[in-house]
């Protein structure tokens, strides 16, 4: 199989609410009040969160299937550690991003030890959103002036 690619497309609604579009699916992302938001959504890296948590959910499933490994349920708790000083323009060595990302897997089996540490690293090594999470990624921002002041 070729590459896939995935689009989703943005606009700003306020100075903290975005609304995104995927696919037919709308996601709102906006900052808690304590960020100068309303809450009318998560914010931009609690979805980086809950998009880990989505794709180890479905990859948990894949491979749990792939191994014959009966999984009842699965759950997915995850945090990381944030410092905030870049993102607001303070001086700081620390990156703009999570320097620390914590995930525990709850999974409802029967599976012997051994096939359910084969199975975590396997869920790890193939995880679209781990891999990018845990390696570097080429990106490329550029930007446009629209003619009519608006993103086109």
């Amino acid at each position: 199989m070729g590459a896939l690619t995935f689009q989703v497309r943005a606009e700003a609604e306020s100075a903290t609410r975005t609304r995104a579009e995927a696919r037919q699916f709308a996601l709102v992302i906006d900052e808690p009040p304590a960020l100068g938001g309303t809450d009318a959504g998560a914010n931009p890296v609690e979805y980086v969160l809950a998009a880990f948590g989505g794709c180890l959910n479905v990859m948990g499933h894949l491979i749990a299937k792939e191994k014959g490994m009966e999984l009842r349920g699965l759950r997915i708790h995850l945090e990381g550690d944030l410092d905030p000083d870049r993102l607001f323009g303070r001086p700081t060595e620390e990156r703009a991003g999570y320097s620390a990302i914590r995930v525990r897997l709850e999974a409802d089996t029967e599976a012997e030890a051994s096939l359910l540490e084969e199975w975590r690293r396997e869920v790890c090594e193939r995880c679209p959103v781990c891999d990018n999470l845990k390696h570097p990624t080429p990106v490329e921002v550029v930007v446009e002036r629209s003619a009519s002041g608006t993103v086109a």
